[in-house]
């Protein structure tokens, strides 16, 4: 049939149609999703921009600045304070995280009677919202009548101060984001069942012991994993808020201030939106930059079967 036949034409005029059909019929299905993204995070997004050069309460009329929020941010002395706290908590609170949540990941991998019930109440923790969890463990660190005390007292150790003493406040929110692991758990322990087990037997077979199969087998095919629990840890635990806010709302002496919580207090304390958008804005790149550092890290040690090294 010659290209240029009616039928010819015809039938590429059908298939154009039939694509923009489809082509329609595809951005009406995920338009809910695209109403959501620009009214939600695109606009706002945009929206924040123009607010960090400007001085304003949204109540009067803003006044432009330029970047004279940015340099504001850097004099504040508590700027300084809630990024170094975060910076702490980030790093001891993922640290702990990928290290328990992968030591129970091998413990719940184990074929035992009841594991699937194990599993479950290892997991049931994440999916409790923030606040109620929150105002659990603040009873818990209560110095009078709290747990943790009691425990204390029945060892005949001396009883502590916890979320109001100034160097036990941000190990009390390092200890309860431990809480909250159990969504790690359950990666890990599909990574851990998508091991092939053909591997584990031919070091069986040339007599490798346990930890020979978990150095050279299980932490390599696993590296995807811990990639992606690295990333999204450091993610949430630089946007860490309620519970600096309900446990001790930055208290005591700033000790917990976290860095989310310097922004709710400017933005809705101070009402100094533009400000706030600024130090908004900080937080995205320091997160983009901590993210791309772990990005460009992870040919050295993230092993994927695909790939040819």
């Amino acid at each position: 049939m010659a290209p240029s036949s009616p039928a010819f034409v015809h039938a590429g005029r059908l298939s154009w149609q039939r694509a923009r059909i489809e082509a329609f019929a595809g951005y009406l299905f995920i338009s809910p999703w695209l109403i959501g993204f620009f009214a939600w995070t695109a606009i706002p997004m945009l929206y924040s921009i123009v607010l960090s050069v400007q001085e304003t309460d949204l109540l009067t009329p803003a006044k432009f600045v330029g970047l004279g929020n940015y340099a504001a941010l850097t004099a504040d002395r508590l700027f300084w304070k809630s990024l170094g706290n975060t910076a702490y908590f980030s790093f001891f609170s993922v640290f702990l995280g990928l290290l328990g949540s992968l030591t129970l990941a091998f413990l719940m991998n184990a074929r035992i009677p009841g594991i699937k019930l194990y599993r479950t109440i290892y997991y049931l923790p994440a999916i409790l919202p923030a606040a109620p969890v929150a105002l659990l463990w603040r009873m818990i660190f209560n110095p009078e009548q709290g747990i943790a005390n009691i425990i204390l007292k029945s060892l005949h150790l001396p009883p502590q101060g916890w979320i109001y003493s100034e160097k036990l406040a941000m190990p009390c929110l390092i200890v309860m984001s431990l809480w909250g692991i159990g969504s790690s758990l359950m990666i890990y322990l599909a990574g851990l069942q998508g091991i092939p087990k053909e591997l584990y037997e031919a070091a069986q077979i040339d007599g490798a012991g346990w930890w020979p199969r978990v150095r050279s087998i299980t932490l390599p095919m696993l590296s995807p994993t811990i990639f992606f629990n690295l990333i999204m840890g450091i993610i949430g635990s630089f946007q860490v808020f309620t519970a600096s806010f309900v446990l001790t709302n930055g208290g005591p002496n700033f000790a917990t201030l976290t860095y989310v919580l310097y922004l709710y207090n400017n933005a809705f304390r101070y009402f100094k939106f533009g400000f706030a958008a600024a130090s908004a804005w900080v937080l995205f790149f320091i997160i983009l930059a901590l993210t791309a550092a772990v990005f460009r890290s992870s040919p050295a040690w993230v092993y994927y079967e695909s790939e040819l090294r």
